[in-house]
């Protein structure tokens, strides 16, 4: 290898470390200073393209988190100057260009939770929230989000630039939510990352593995910056003991195994225990919240003795206070019907079918209570029910064979 492909690949390694590492703290800083959502990444990402090539030959700078941020600012001048309304914010941006040194990485303030929560702002629907997060904070390209949604790129492309547009059309804020306003705005923060670690559900083993890894580090981040909130705790928890399982959840053929026939032995113990740590912390704080409650309930589901299904519903009874949804009372009915009374569970499954009828985890839960009550002809239309609206091959495969064991 020449030297010069030497020093290129050099520098795309360390560029791809400070992106994964570092994209967030860089995006947060150039959007609070440029107020402009796509000319911070695009700024970003010209910038990104200057490293490659100066770094190839003059190797990294001692300090290039500094080094990228002063090149972004002069590329969104670069950019500013071919519109001649936006002059003022030129001559700002060239003053506090000058002012920024390249050794100045360490005093890059963290603007990362200002970030967080206006990509995640009620104001934004859902699946725009969590593909700006995607996009925004982890620095994943628009055609893995795209994956993700199992939409066209152009689509997802789209639907970035119509909530970059939004933010500042409709005056959305860069802020941290003032106290009173914290604990709704936190619990929109925590359910994007919770949709971000769900979503990969809908794909492939290896789309599970690295949404759940971007949720996840979404959450640490949440914590690092934001330390001792027993909600985030409790999110973080809940993913890290939830994924430390991911290991036993398909057989050879690449069907989803249920939890009760799950082999022990291929689950993440590190991931569990240090779950199982962060909910004791978060508990203690005597501050409950649904993240906790749902953390608790995955705690529940790994003792050596199996799940214990008695103390799962009374959790999802303290879970209905929080969050009083069809789909919380469907996973409580599921528990009552494991905990014993499957007649119960199926009366308070069948009301909810106007209101999840959509839900494919809705049907698949009816199907076995039907099955369990010798309603075999109900339970074969509920499975393939459940069949045609599973996204996944895992899901489709076990969801077969459920309905094969009716039929036979």
């Amino acid at each position: 290898m020449t030297q010069a492909a030497s020093g290129a690949v050099a520098a795309t390694r360390a560029l791809e470390g400070l992106m994964r590492n570092d994209r967030g703290r860089l995006m947060a800083a150039l959007i609070a200073r440029l107020g402009n959502f796509q000319l911070a990444e695009e700024a970003l990402q010209d910038a990104m393209l200057s490293a490659v090539s100066h770094w190839g030959r003059n190797g990294v700078p001692a300090a290039p988190l500094g080094w990228l941020l002063q090149t972004a600012y002069r590329k969104a001048i670069d950019r500013l100057r071919q519109s001649k309304s936006e002059g003022r914010k030129v001559d700002a941006l060239r003053l506090l260009t000058a002012e920024t040194r390249e050794d100045d990485a360490y005093d890059i303030p963290d603007e990362r939770l200002r970030l967080i929560f206006t990509c995640c702002h009620p104001a934004l629907e859902p699946k725009s929230q969590v593909a700006l997060t995607l996009r925004t904070i982890c620095g994943l390209s628009t055609h893995d989000i795209a994956a993700v949604f199992l939409d066209a790129e152009p689509t997802m492309g789209q639907r970035l630039s119509r909530a970059r547009a939004k933010i500042t059309a409709a005056g959305i804020p860069y802020a941290v939510p003032e106290p009173q306003d914290w604990a709704e705005r936190l619990q929109a923060v925590l359910a994007v990352i919770y949709l971000v670690f769900t979503s990969g559900y809908a794909g492939t083993a290896e789309s599970r593995k690295n949404l759940a890894a971007e949720a996840i580090f979404l959450a640490r981040l949440l914590d690092s910056l934001r330390p001792a909130d027993p909600e985030i705790e409790g999110c973080l928890a809940l993913l890290l003991i939830t994924h430390a399982r991911h290991g036993a959840r398909e057989d050879h053929t690449g069907a989803t195994v249920p939890l009760a026939a799950q082999d022990r032995g291929r689950w993440d113990r590190a991931l569990i225990a240090e779950g199982l740590g962060l909910l004791d912390r978060a508990m203690n704080r005597r501050l409950p919240g649904p993240y906790q409650i749902k953390a608790a309930i995955a705690a529940c589901h790994i003792g050596e003795n199996g799940s214990d299904w008695p103390q799962i519903v009374l959790l999802y009874d303290s879970l209905l206070r929080f969050e009083p949804t069809p789909v919380v009372r469907l996973h409580r009915a599921v528990a009552i019907a494991e905990a014993g009374r499957p007649d119960t569970a199926l009366a308070m499954i069948m009301p909810l079918q106007a209101e999840l009828g959509a839900y494919q985890p809705f049907h698949a839960a009816f199907a076995e209570l039907l099955a369990r009550s010798g309603r075999k002809a109900e339970a074969q239309a509920a499975y393939e029910r459940a069949i045609a609206l599973a996204t996944n091959e895992a899901d489709i495969g076990f969801l077969k064979a459920r309905a094969q064991a009716v039929r036979e």
